[in-house]
């Protein structure tokens, strides 16, 4: 296998998952754990299937090809990690990434979390693990932000928590069931949205009373 073949099998894991198991065995619990690392720890990494992973994981663990279990405590330490490597890098590049031209890092992206960090202070790293490009992004921002270490760990912990043992439990009673299986990214988008909407719409009416005030 080249690397542009294991490149293409980490980025749609989520439905390779299988011939990953057959063909590494119980390596293929570090792969996981790679990868759930990198896309919250490496903001270069946001477009890595965090959501769907998670919930085929945990429909593969119901047929008995992983043990709930280990898996569970395995991606829950990654997700904690990986967002405390992003914090520090944040802390440690600090304002100066938007003032300077970082090809590696996406900008639009960036400014988008910002704001949304801004408007919804420290349980944006909860709630961002539940929204694609947003949860890479959210721990970097925090960072930057100068988010105190112990307050940002709190949140990342009960975030990471609540977004592996979700998804995973999720697939395991859920994920094998024939209509959630074919209409996989579609539930997905609709649980994006769930977290979503309310938060923007949560927006609207703050901005809104702000207007009626002036």
């Amino acid at each position: 296998m080249d690397f542009v073949q294991l490149l293409d099998m980490l980025v749609h894991v989520d439905k390779t998952l299988g011939t990953l198991i057959n063909q590494y065995g119980t390596l293929v619990y570090a792969v996981l754990f790679a990868i759930i690392f990198s896309e919250t720890g490496l903001v270069v990494l946001f477009f890595f299937p965090g959501d769907t992973l998670l919930f085929i994981a945990g429909a593969f663990c119901a047929t008995g090809q992983m043990n709930l279990g280990v898996l569970l405590a395995l991606l829950v330490t990654a997700a904690i990690a990986g967002n405390t490597l992003n914090y520090w890098i944040g802390e440690a590049i600090g304002h100066r990434v938007f003032t300077h031209d970082y090809r590696w890092i996406n900008k639009d992206a960036l400014r988008r979390t910002h704001t949304f960090f801004e408007r919804h202070g420290g349980k944006t790293i909860i709630l961002a693990r539940f929204v694609p490009v947003v949860r890479t992004f959210a721990p970097f921002v925090a960072g930057v932000s100068d988010m105190t270490h112990t307050r940002f760990q709190i949140y990342n912990v009960a975030g990471a928590v609540l977004w592996v043992v979700g998804l995973v439990t999720a697939g395991y009673f859920f994920g094998n069931i024939p209509l959630v299986r074919d209409h996989l990214t579609a539930i997905v988008l609709a649980g994006v949205g769930v977290a979503v909407v309310p938060l923007a719409l949560g927006g609207a009416w703050k901005l809104g009373r702000r207007m009626l005030r002036r």
